[in-house]
């Protein structure tokens, strides 16, 4: 028997999903007390973050090997690091050094993440340390420009970018364009009409 995500579109297997309730159960418990997520997003954590995160394993469904950075609130890192869980090969790094919420994501680890690592540094530290994963993940962190100046140690030597982003990013990417050349495909999001995930390849500094 398999349940479903993303209206179907996404089979997981019972395990997968009882591992996804069982953070999304620990999430809720924590964001009592820190700060996770925006406050008018609380009561909609299962559809606007934890699917909005299991999506891209829609666009990549042979993620095996990624890092998230700037991890806050496990999103999409922790989701994707249960999803992939009973894959002996998978390897998540999450990058993340608030102290807070590096401690909330090794709870999460503990208990129902046991494939992901959690680097409890500034991303400039933990990135040139780690190696070159097939994909690089952030969500709600910085500006492309910034993204760009974080990841391009692995986008540069094979990785590929997957960033959530807003309406606000084709004004991204246009100020992008001035001093990187990048390979891009733009998938629209299955969770918010308005929200985009930016493929971003072959990244180069001009």
């Amino acid at each position: 028997m398999s349940q479903t995500l993303l209206n179907g579109d996404l089979n997981v297997s019972r395990e997968t999903l009882e591992r996804l309730i069982k953070f999304e159960a620990l999430f809720e418990q924590w964001s009592k007390r820190i700060n996770l997520i925006a406050e008018s997003t609380k009561g909609e954590v299962w559809q606007r973050h934890i699917e909005d995160s299991a999506q891209l394993l829609l666009i990549k469904p042979d993620m095996r090997h990624l890092i998230d950075i700037g991890s806050g609130g496990g999103f999409p890192g922790i989701v994707l690091a249960c999803m992939l869980d009973d894959n002996k090969d998978s390897r998540v790094d999450l990058v993340e050094s608030n102290r807070k919420k590096t401690a909330f994501l090794m709870a999460a680890k503990a208990q129902c993440a046991r494939n992901a690592n959690i680097h409890a540094k500034r991303i400039e530290d933990a990135l040139s340390s780690l190696p070159t994963p097939q994909y690089v993940t952030a969500r709600a962190l910085a500006a492309l420009p910034k993204l760009f100046e974080l990841t391009h140690c692995h986008l540069s030597n094979g990785a590929v970018g997957l960033f959530h982003k807003g309406r606000g990013y084709r004004e991204e990417l246009e100020e992008s364009h001035a001093n990187w050349d990048f390979d891009l495909v733009i998938h629209r999001s299955r969770i918010d009409t308005e929200s985009v995930i930016l493929e971003i390849g072959n990244l180069k500094r001009k």
